[in-house]
């Protein structure tokens, strides 16, 4: 089940936090609670991506994507993940989260997140999120300009470049 009263506890948290730029930084902390463990009494790779999920939220309405969204009936999914493991989170650890807009191409905006226990970084994930209407996905150029016009596009970093000309040759549908 989906942790409303997470998501909740989010907006009214953010809810007077003053406004980011497109690719400035927003940061969360999380608790890591007895229900997001797995068998192996650490943080599920399930719930992970629900916590990534409850950072990047108040990151599109601190950036004003929320608002655009509404403004112009657009939808919003995530087109494709990479997530990287690296540290255990165990019960009762706090995290904290990371979340940020890289940059953006003709189609998809990428954001990378990042999970901190400390100083020592447990995961990282890219995200390649679509902005949609009915006729599919809107230009990313489109969805800018209505969240910060003439925000300048940055420059695509060679790993990001690089995972998205890979997933491009992953078959599809798969056989």
């Amino acid at each position: 089940m989906y942790p409303i009263i997470r998501l909740a506890k989010e907006f009214f948290k953010f809810r007077n936090a003053p406004k980011l730029g497109l690719t400035d930084t927003h940061v969360s902390h999380h608790l890591c609670w007895p229900w997001d463990l797995d068998f192996y009494l650490e943080l599920n790779n399930g719930r992970t991506l629900t916590l990534y999920d409850l950072s990047r939220i108040p990151l599109a309405g601190r950036a004003g994507l929320i608002k655009a969204l509404r403004d112009n009936r657009w939808g919003l999914a995530v087109a494709g993940a990479s997530v990287r493991y690296r540290k255990r989170i165990r019960a009762f650890q706090r995290i904290e989260i990371r979340s940020r807009c890289v940059c953006w191409d003709t189609r998809f905006i990428y954001l990378e997140q990042s999970m901190w226990l400390g100083d020592t970084c447990a995961s990282h994930i890219l995200i390649r999120a679509a902005v949609t209407d009915a006729g599919g996905i809107v230009p990313a150029a489109d969805v800018v300009a209505a969240v910060e016009p003439g925000a300048e596009t940055p420059d695509i970093p060679e790993w990001i470049a690089a995972w998205s000309q890979a997933d491009a040759k992953r078959p599809w549908p798969p056989k």
